[in-house]
């Protein structure tokens, strides 16, 4: 299959390690020119480069804080100057800390807002002049399962991703005339470092070992094995790219027959 990605630009938000990492291969892969930012430059240069060197495609690295309004705009300014108009937005950032409901702070929702709704916000809003003006577009907001089952420990993540969500199937009505598509990718348990960070809090309250922890989660999995980034990359890419488009306003989860819902 084409996927039309070929001298494409493609931003990556977050894209460093995990999921943005493999999301940002897997779209120069394709062809496609790669924007990719990180709150570490020194990180993001390294893997910037790594997939240049791998791909041959032309992909830049930048560093960006997802919280910080004029850090979101600066990076898009960047990279509409060194690649011209963009074809397609991964917007990611890191999951707010787990906790219990007493103990968050106002301080503590402000900062989530922040990091996972207004992120979402922010660069959308930045980027779309740009999707405007060519006459088409693609979306992809990486969000959570839990907007569509709660996870009890990350219950900052379950209010703001749910908005993330609400966000895209509303832009995705609005602008579906302008060939604009909006999409949600739902990661279930993917193998990643956040993932190993949140099964090392998980242990310590249950004070059994991380490995017990994923012993645990992977027997209850229909596919009975954590996913893997790039087979999560796979899924995006195909969402970013005009393979996909006639699909806009949807929520896909990549989560090995995790989630029970039936919608």
């Amino acid at each position: 299959m084409d996927l039309q990605l070929k001298g494409k630009t493609v931003m990556v938000a977050a894209a460093s390690k995990g999921m943005g990492y493999a999301i940002a291969l897997q779209c120069a892969r394709e062809g496609a020119n790669v924007s990719m930012a990180s709150r570490d430059q020194q990180a993001i240069t390294t893997a910037a480069a790594a997939i240049a060197a791998a791909t041959g495609a032309k992909v830049q690295g930048y560093q960006f804080d997802a919280a910080n309004a004029e850090s979101i705009d600066q990076w898009v300014a960047a990279t509409l100057n060194d690649f011209g108009n963009v074809s397609g937005l991964v917007v990611n950032a890191g999951g707010p800390p787990s906790g219990d409901f007493i103990d968050f702070t106002d301080a503590d929702w402000q900062a989530a807002f922040e990091l996972t709704l207004m992120s979402a916000v922010r660069l959308i809003r930045a980027v779309l002049p740009s999707m405007q003006a060519a006459g088409a577009g693609s979306v992809l907001t990486i969000t959570s399962s839990s907007v569509k089952e709660p996870i009890d420990i990350l219950l900052l993540s379950n209010v703001m991703r749910s908005g993330v969500t609400a966000l895209v199937k509303s832009l995705s009505q609005a602008y579906a005339g302008q060939n604009i598509r909006f999409n949600n990718l739902l990661p279930g348990l993917i193998d990643t470092d956040r993932l190993t960070t949140l099964n090392q809090k998980r242990a310590e309250a249950l004070a059994i070992s991380s490995d017990e922890v994923r012993q645990q989660q992977e027997a209850q999995l229909p596919m009975g094995r954590y996913g893997q980034p790039q087979e999560f990359a796979n899924a995006a890419v195909f969402l970013l790219s005009q393979a996909a488009s006639y699909i806009t306003g949807t929520t896909l989860a990549v989560d090995g027959g995790k989630m029970k819902t039936v919608w």
